[in-house]
């Protein structure tokens, strides 16, 4: 892989470096209808469906071994390139883009399983047009800004969603957003935020509830359940 941008296509960009510190263990590698959680999110990428064509994991150097053995398994179609992550998931996702040699680069969180290929496709055609382009979910609950343990403004929900991954960007553009960071040491949950910190307009595609991130236990016990194939999910072949 080269690290410039020029070749038609997608590289999908899976951060998968975290300390699973809220979680209580390794939460990449907990069972999910026999199959670790990250394998659920590399098989969603490997299908043709997704529009992904290149696959870079970023992973703790001494995960590397089992992660390409896992994406030999779940994703045969794409190869795996495993790149060492940061202290922070933005460090993580900047080592990444410089694997990436598509114009195109797929961000997508290593503990969400729930994602589909049909998802990544729509979050895809989104940023071709765009330019940038994240999956997210309309808030259903009241949000309100906190101070303390009081409730200091209650914010109108129509106006509001709770935001995914996969996320997709022109390389060279989250590039920008990356280095512009990095240069006024800029700090940012997910890589849409630093995009929008550059002015730029990042489109809203639909995504799924059940595209839940796997924090605590009992976000596992949740997507076992929904993925399950007695619920109507998806299951492993």
């Amino acid at each position: 892989m080269s690290g410039g941008a020029g070749e038609d296509g997608t590289t999908a960009v899976v951060p998968a470096a975290g300390s699973s510190s809220r979680f209580g263990g390794a939460k990449l590698w907990a069972d999910l209808g026999g199959q670790p959680v990250l394998a659920w999110v590399l098989r969603a990428l490997g299908d043709p469906a997704s529009g992904v064509d290149e696959l870079v994991v970023v992973a703790v150097a001494e995960d590397h071994r089992r992660v390409l053995e896992l994406a030999t398994a779940a994703a045969p179609r794409l190869g795996c390139r495993c790149v060492e992550g940061g202290v922070r998931r933005q460090e993580s996702v900047r080592r990444g883009l410089s694997a990436c040699s598509r114009q195109l680069v797929l961000i997508h969180d290593g503990a969400r399983p729930g994602l589909t290929p049909e998802l990544c496709a729509q979050v895809l055609r989104a940023a071709r047009e765009v330019g940038a382009a994240s999956a997210c979910i309309p808030v259903s609950d009241s949000t309100a800004r906190l101070s303390g343990a009081h409730l200091t403004e209650v914010l109108p929900r129509a106006q509001l969603a709770a935001i995914q991954t996969p996320q997709a960007f022109r390389t060279e553009l989250l590039r920008r957003a990356h280095q512009e960071a990095l240069r006024l040491g800029r700090d940012a949950d997910d890589d849409a935020a630093l995009v929008l910190a550059l002015g730029e307009t990042v489109a809203a595609v639909r995504g799924d509830p059940r595209n839940l991130k796997v924090t605590r236990n009992e976000d596992l016990l949740a997507l076992r359940s929904w993925l399950s194939p007695g619920a109507g999910g998806r299951q492993w072949a």
